[in-house]
């Protein structure tokens, strides 16, 4: 007798649009493999290039080295700043060495870094709307001079203590919720009515384009899994905003982190992934299903993401030649 296929469940796994890659984040990625490819390995990245163990892997495999301070880079190596940016301190320490940087910061932490300078040098009191410890808010800090404050709810705006509340200026992390960084521009404004700062739409474009992909997505959904680290603060953020929306949501690192046991009342489930997720692992995660459902995938409409930010010339040049 032939072995009777056991019936497996439909489900129904609808993909975000868009979700995974930013431009940032490719760039990042890119301006690794092309160092590698120029000067040969090792090459040296200061702090993880990009918030995921598996793209931190797929490089170091190829002759990146991650380490967490530049004066445990050899004198002269040819060395790479993050894609979160880094603080002038960490710049002098690296001239200091002689190192041969490659400044991978994406372009729009570095515009959050003109911003708060220009406020600084205008004689305003800047706060920096983000979180404590990030790799971002930490580069930030350290490229801005002046008097800078750091909050991350609107709660900690009360506390504040400024020189004069007639000149004081905002900007903020690039990877926030839009939802709480709206939150806290208010408080802001409430305390200080003369504030400036920048538009919330300065807010990573590809932060806000997958927060508002998850809201889109949440309705149709019983469960919503976000691929990426938990290191990671906009994939963070991602989930929650499915929570906020009402659904059951939950980070995987990868397929290996998906309980079965979550999908027992689950007939559609959403998937999104972080900005600095590989689109392979959300792949991955699908296969994963199909071992205990039978899976019908739908990709939802959404913005076609076509920003590129350009290389460093010399990576450019190189390629060339």
């Amino acid at each position: 007798m032939n072995a009777v296929t056991p019936f497996k469940r439909p489900l129904t796994v609808l993909l975000a649009k868009p979700r995974g890659f930013c431009a940032g984040v490719v760039r990042a990625v890119e301006i690794v493999e092309r160092a590698i490819a120029q000067t040969g390995a090792p090459v040296y990245v200061r702090h993880e290039i990009v918030h995921n163990t598996h793209v931190v892997d797929g490089l170091r495999a190829q002759g990146a080295v991650f380490v967490g301070e530049v004066d445990q880079i050899p004198a002269g190596a040819t060395t790479i700043f993050s894609a979160h940016g880094v603080s002038r301190g960490v710049e002098a320490a690296a001239a200091a060495r002689g190192l041969d940087v490659i400044d991978a910061t994406c372009p729009l932490v570095q515009k959050v870094h003109n911003q708060g300078r220009r406020y600084a040098q205008l004689g305003y009191d800047v706060v920096l709307i983000g979180h404590e410890g990030h790799a971002e808010v930490e580069g930030t800090r350290g490229q801005i001079d002046g008097r800078l404050h750091v909050v991350a709810t609107a709660a900690e705006v009360a506390s504040l203590v400024v020189a004069d509340p007639e000149k004081v200026a905002y900007i903020s992390q690039t990877t926030l919720s839009v939802q709480d960084t709206r939150e806290v521009i208010a408080a802001l404004t409430a305390r200080f009515p003369a504030i400036v700062g920048p538009d919330i739409r300065n807010i990573c474009y590809a932060t806000q384009n997958r927060q508002a992909a998850v809201q889109a997505m949440a309705p149709h959904c019983d469960l919503i899994l976000v691929v990426g680290s938990r290191s990671s603060s906009n994939t963070t953020r991602l989930r929650e905003v499915g929570e906020i929306a009402g659904v059951a949501s939950h980070l995987i690192e990868g397929p290996d982190a998906i309980d079965p046991d979550w999908f027992d009342s689950v007939e559609t489930v959403g998937f999104t992934a972080g900005a600095s997720a590989p689109e392979r692992l959300i792949q991955d995660a699908i296969d994963r299903l199909r071992g205990f459902r039978s899976v019908t995938v739908r990709e939802l409409e959404g913005v076609d993401e076509e920003v590129v930010f350009r290389l460093p010339p010399r990576l450019v040049e190189a390629m060339a030649s």
